[in-house]
């Protein structure tokens, strides 16, 4: 098509930004320019995420808002691609006629070659097997210095309130040898930290023919000359056996950090869930973790107000998250998500309620975090710098070793001397902290 400026926004999570990417990779091989302004787009792209309620509403308003420039812009195509028409595929089309093309996960790919056809149709929306597999070249990452390698698409898990394997399909792992020449393309443009995501990072490999193991893939990476940190999210705890653990305390490029999601503390209440462990096990999982790998950093995640939830439950999921101690923690509510077998269990928690378990667990890990907070004050750390904050003038942000890109909370600089580079590691003091973030100095001194 004649005029070539696109916008695109991506919404949802790591593994839907490296889908983003890649397709801004390729648009922009094919001749396309992108443009932060959607009021001088040709085409704008919203690519969507539907995994929970609030995700799906931030959606259809991003869609809604942007589909004025449709109206009264030089737009001439409005694309929603991923897990939105993925979910509701022709009702999607029915409801949003201002849309010109939905396209699901599976065809994002084919967007360059949609937007170059003179009709190309409005719904592609194909099986999810085949989605968006990562490539090189990507655009867009959000640091120079900094990328997400997404290992595996899809989930072989069967958790009762999740929608992932309807919109992703079962568990596809990348090839070993197609990670490893992404890392290396990625590496040799200036990438020094790789975060390892994907449904469930630890069965990466299990389909593949030769019954590759998530430490081969860690130990392979580790060689890639260039990268400096290499961090792994979304672990289930039933995929952490010894020699992951290996893995992860073999040192330097491999972080010792890992995001290990436990959901709840209940045994009824993860049995619900279809979780497929118990809560002794996770507290094995965890011991381990901290056994075997020195310093580590835990990140996990749990959920409240599932259906038949109660005061108890809850009471031993604030006693075991008190226990544990966890240095990050993510705290949802539960949401009835069409198709989900959760959907239809019995003992609603009412909102309000849900709300306030919320609060109770959210409130209990901010003084878990203050007391490890205080306990930096007054120490040199090393940090990476990410650039320039985008929230204080003058001020500059990094982040810890434990300290993940966009969920774990950052340090912010005093001081930015002329030699200050992103992507540089740095010696910094600790002076105080802030909520979730850390203040320091890379002078060291008094401020």
């Amino acid at each position: 098509m004649e005029g070539r400026r696109l916008h695109l926004v991506s919404l949802g999570c790591p593994k839907n930004r490296v889908d983003s990417e890649c397709l801004l990779g390729r648009l922009l091989e094919e001749g396309w320019t992108v443009t932060a302004d959607p009021g001088e787009a040709d085409v704008i792209v919203v690519h969507t995420c539907a995994f929970i309620r609030p995700a799906v509403e931030e959606s259809l308003e991003t869609i809604l808002e942007l589909a004025r420039w449709r109206a009264h812009g030089p737009c001439r195509r409005l694309v929603v691609a991923g897990c939105l028409p993925q979910r509701y595929g022709a009702d999607l089309a029915r409801e949003l006629p201002e849309v010109d093309l939905f396209v699901g996960v599976a065809e994002v790919a084919r967007i360059p070659t949609l937007l170059d056809a003179e009709d190309p149709g409005r719904v592609h929306v194909g099986r999810p097997a085949d989605a968006f597999p990562g490539a090189t070249p990507r655009a867009g990452r959000w640091a120079a210095h900094a990328a997400y390698l997404k290992i595996a698409e899809g989930c072989h898990r069967r958790c009762s309130y999740c929608i992932i394997p309807r919109l992703r399909g079962p568990l596809h792992s990348r090839p070993l040898a197609a990670l490893l020449n992404e890392a290396r393309s990625l590496a040799d443009d200036g990438v020094r930290e790789l975060t390892l995501v994907a449904q469930d990072t630890t069965a990466w490999g299990r389909d593949l023919p030769e019954g590759a193991h998530l430490a081969d893939l860690l130990g392979t990476l580790a060689r890639v000359d260039g990268l400096t940190w290499i961090r792994l999210l979304y672990a289930n705890p039933l995929g952490v056996d010894d020699r992951l653990l290996e893995a992860l305390a073999a040192g330097l490029p491999v972080l010792p950090y890992v995001d290990v999601p436990v959901q709840h503390a209940s045994p009824r209440v993860l049995g619900a869930m279809g979780r497929g462990i118990d809560p002794a096990r996770q507290e094995q999982v965890l011991d381990r973790l901290k056994a075997c790998v020195p310093g580590i950093t835990v990140r996990s995640t749990v959920m409240v107000g599932f259906p038949g939830e109660t005061d108890e439950d809850v009471e031993a999921l604030l006693a075991f998250v008190q226990r544990r101690r966890f240095d990050h923690l993510g705290v949802f509510r539960f949401f009835p998500e069409e198709g989900t077998p959760a959907e239809r269990l019995p003992g609603r928690v009412p909102v309000r309620v849900a709300r306030q378990r919320e609060d109770a667990v959210v409130a209990a890990q901010a003084r878990i975090a203050r007391d490890t907070h205080r306990a930096r004050i007054g120490c040199t750390v090393e940090v990476l710098v990410d650039g320039p904050s985008r929230e204080h003038p003058f001020l500059w942000e990094g982040r810890l070793p434990g300290q993940a890109p966009e969920v774990d909370g950052r340090v912010v600089l005093t001081d930015a001397p002329p030699d200050l580079r992103a992507g540089q590691f740095r010696q910094v003091r600790v002076m105080r902290a802030n909520g979730v973030d850390l203040v320091a100095s890379l002078a060291g001194g008094p401020e």
